[in-house]
């Protein structure tokens, strides 16, 4: 007789999706196991913005999820795009370069709206309008980037808290300080169980059904360096410092399949002024995600990427990891009064730099070269357009204001720096997740490298390889650990009841 139906190993939105669907499905006893303290539980999902890019069609669709929306945002349903399934793909393919696995990608963008409906309605998760994150006041109305319009109330506390609620009010038994070590596995090969160090001992817990749920390996240092290279043993981490690889370690071990790109990483620029991993009160406002409308230089004063390539949203999981590439793994994101109001408001949490000429700026940033970044932003002056041509300034969408004869261009958003006074914030490259993980089914099975299911192991959230590659569109991963963990439950509630 096992000691539970089904065992979770983790505790963040993907692991508590895949308990509450496993309980929703039948299963009776689940067990979720949280190596971190109570005190810090939750995973990366707590440090989230607690955005979901789902595709929805029409806006209307979005209404169950903001009921009273209008109240606030008046108009927010002419204001709202519309987002297909098709886009979402597309969006997806051009990001990751045509790698991401299609037959995740499919399930993924196909399930993505009814699963955030169900967070919604069985898990009892509020939704808001993401303003902060991807609105833009345009006079007394507000513009959309596409696919990002909605978020967990409360952002990612709000989310971690009310799984939270759910998984206690459906009786889930949550041991918190418990760290799982190993699988569990039978003369046949089934998983059946875990063992964990609860600080004490090693104990054994036997289940016919595992899901791992337990992140990656991006607080790990060693394995960053192994993975993903030099410098990112250096990067500062965005969430919980309790992801170390365990759960791919232990999945590896019995021969479950490597998928996905292990040199890939979710990487954001955010204030170099904050530690090496995130403060929990704080959350993710160490974020500086404005920089499509700044000028970006780095310690030797010269410009290193396209600021304005694409909308934040679609950019900012790469360039983190640019910026950590650079010099120092410092950059300086610098603005002008023409855009300072479109900074989003997680750049109240630093003071910047301030000066009304850039000559004066440059000598208070903490660059090498300062005669040389003092010419850089000379020189993209020279390139911007006229006065004239910002008449085209949108900051809504991609405008077509690009400087010319720079190397890098800036393609987007080229308006001069020349309305004082300026602002400098500092900017370093923070690692949120990493890519490369196990491969899974449809059904959530986890696979071996014998190309069959690992009967029993099952895998959701950060443990899933082979969706993102190079890049990420924003708020994509709280609605991939949503649409797997409740894939995984169910699928492990129908092997308990096997």
């Amino acid at each position: 007789m096992s000691d539970y139906d089904v065992i979770v190993v983790g505790a963040g939105n993907a692991a508590q999706a895949a308990a509450n669907s496993a309980r929703e499905q039948g299963a009776e006893q689940v067990l979720v196991l949280e190596k971190a303290p109570e005190a810090d539980r939750g995973g990366n999902t707590h440090f989230s913005g607690g955005m979901m890019r789902i595709a929805y069609g029409e806006a209307e669709a979005l209404r169950p999820l903001l009921p009273g929306v209008e109240d606030e945002l008046p108009g927010f349903f002419e204001d709202v795009p519309t987002y297909t399934e098709d886009e979402m793909m597309a969006d997806l393919m051009r990001v990751t370069a045509g790698k991401t696995d299609q037959t995740l990608a499919k399930t993924l963008i196909s399930k993505s709206y009814e699963t955030i409906c169900w967070l919604h309605e069985y898990g009892g998760i509020p939704m808001e309008p993401a303003i902060s994150l991807t609105g833009i006041r345009v006079g007394n109305r507000v513009k959309w980037q596409k696919g990002g319009i909605i978020r967990a109330e409360h952002e990612g506390v709000g989310l971690s808290n009310s799984w939270f609620a759910k998984s206690e009010a459906n009786g889930i038994t949550i041991r918190y300080g418990v760290g799982a070590t190993a699988l569990l596995q039978d003369e046949d090969g089934n998983v059946v169980g875990v063992e964990v160090n609860n600080g004490e001992t090693l104990e054994e817990i036997t289940a016919p059904a595992v899901v791992l749920g337990c992140g990656g390996f991006e607080a790990n240092a060693q394995m960053r360096a192994q993975y993903l290279g030099a410098p990112w043993d250096h990067a500062k981490v965005r969430g919980t410092a309790h992801n170390q690889g365990d759960g791919l370690r232990m999945a590896l071990e019995i021969g479950a399949l490597p998928w996905g790109q292990w040199s890939g990483r979710h990487s954001t620029p955010i204030s170099n002024e904050w530690p090496d991993f995130a403060d929990r009160e704080r959350t993710d406002r160490s974020n500086r995600l404005s920089f499509p409308y700044s000028v970006m230089i780095n310690r030797l004063g010269l410009r290193f990427l396209d600021e304005g390539e694409d909308m934040g949203m679609y950019t900012y999981a790469k360039y983190g990891g640019r910026i950590l590439n650079e010099p120092g793994a410092l950059a300086w994101q610098i603005f002008d009064q023409q855009t300072v109001h479109l900074l989003e408001p997680r750049y109240s949490t630093s003071d910047p730099i301030t000066a009304n000429t850039l000559a004066d700026l440059v000598e208070h940033l903490d660059v090498d070269d300062k005669p040389q970044a003092l010419r850089t932003l000379e020189a993209y002056n020279a390139a911007a357009p006229s006065r004239g041509a910002n008449d085209g300034f949108d900051p809504t969408q991609k405008d077509g204001l690009s400087t010319s004869g720079l190397s890098p261009e800036k393609t987007n958003w080229a308006t001069r720096l020349d309305q004082p006074p300026f602002l400098a914030y500092s900017a370093t490259g923070g690692v949120t997740f990493t890519f490369g993980a196990l491969k899974i089914d449809e059904d959530a099975r986890v696979i071996g490298t014998d190309w069959r299911p690992i009967r029993g192991l099952f895998a959701c959230g950060e443990m899933v390889g082979g969706l993102f590659h190079f890049n990420y569109p924003g708020g994509t991963g709280l609605v991939s650990g949503a649409v797997f963990g409740r894939i995984a439950g169910a699928s492990a509630a129908r092997k308990a009841a096997e």
